[in-house]
């Protein structure tokens, strides 16, 4: 399977989780770990650029997806973890895989992969430096790049 139809496959394997509900994954170690894959996607080039940050905070609060989640609070960790990124992001990003490997459940991690992929898709570009950085992500949370097509 190539790589955008695994990208595609997680999408839609990403919506299919939100329609059975992330409900059961509502926990903090979940969130931060979501939001902090979120941010250092985001800043995949070294930089957060203000505009796909205010893009993909504007998905957190508006997608349905993440609808039982306060979403309130999911888009305050985000700028946060973009806050600690943009600082010093040798530092930032030591810290932000850090929270993101306090998941260790394989079907939460997974969770975190396939919701991390779909809000960093909201823009509609995945790039290289931001699958690499999903490899990371996919690394620091026990699992196999492979089994995401990365």
């Amino acid at each position: 399977m190539g790589f955008f139809n695994k990208l595609r496959q997680l999408a839609e394997d990403g919506t299919k989780m939100a329609q059975d509900g992330y409900a059961r994954f509502n926990n903090a170690a979940f969130a931060d770990a979501t939001m902090a894959a979120c941010a250092l996607i985001g800043a995949a080039d070294g930089q957060i650029d203000s505009q796909e940050r205010s893009r993909t905070a504007q998905f957190i609060t508006s997608s349905d997806k993440l609808r039982t989640f306060d979403v309130s609070k999911l888009r305050e960790k985000y700028e946060r973890y973009c806050d600690v990124i943009s600082r010093d992001f040798d530092f930032g990003k030591i810290e932000l895989m850090q929270v993101i490997g306090k998941v260790r459940k394989p079907e939460e991690a997974r969770a975190v992969v396939q919701l991390a992929v779909v809000i960093a898709n909201a823009d509609g570009d995945f790039d290289a430096r931001e699958q690499a950085v999903m490899r990371e992500v996919i690394h620091a949370l026990g699992l196999s790049p492979a089994e995401f097509g990365l």
